[in-house]
């Protein structure tokens, strides 16, 4: 079977960036699944899949507007400590994620990653961590089966306990 819309996918990956650093990996573990054709992978990888089977290996350079996009300087913002609760702050370290307002949309809420404290402001971003980063994929496809009913009503994989459809 060929990896087409709605279609459940294992696969192993191993990812690394330009300088040829490991950024994650699948080897050692169980193979990544994901629903093809429903967002769950950056496009680059996903358009990249279309069509493969089972037993098919690929390199994939992914470009950041097919990855996670380039950086936006907009979203690096700086805050005041005092606007997180005291109980908070101590939790504010490099390298944390908190949520809150995105910076174009107050209304709309968004995952923060701190970058550096500085007196009494808090440097962080909203950019993902890979933003601007060509991404270099070795992909080995393990296996592709048709998704089920409730899979591609969720846009996910369910869990395989749950014979009911009830994840």
């Amino acid at each position: 079977m060929k990896i087409t819309q709605d279609t459940a996918v294992q696969m192993h990956y191993h990812l690394t960036a330009d300088n040829g650093a490991t950024i994650d990996s699948s080897k050692g573990r169980e193979p990544l699944e994901y629903l093809h054709g429903h967002g769950n992978l950056v496009p680059g990888v996903e358009k990249a899949l279309e069509g493969k089977a089972a037993g098919d290996s690929l390199t994939v350079v992914v470009p950041p507007k097919d990855g996670y996009g380039q950086r936006d300087p907009q979203l690096d913002v700086a805050m005041p400590l005092s606007v997180f609760p005291d109980e908070f702050r101590r939790e504010l370290v490099e390298g944390a994620r908190f949520r809150g307002p995105h910076p174009a949309d107050p209304e709309q809420l968004t995952t923060y990653l701190v970058i550096k404290i500085e007196d009494d402001q808090i440097l962080s971003t909203a950019n993902h961590p890979l933003a601007g980063e060509t991404l270099h994929f070795d992909i080995e496809v393990v296996e592709v089966r048709k998704g089920t009913q409730g899979e591609v009503a969720d846009g996910q994989i369910h869990s395989p306990d749950c014979s009911t459809g009830c994840c």
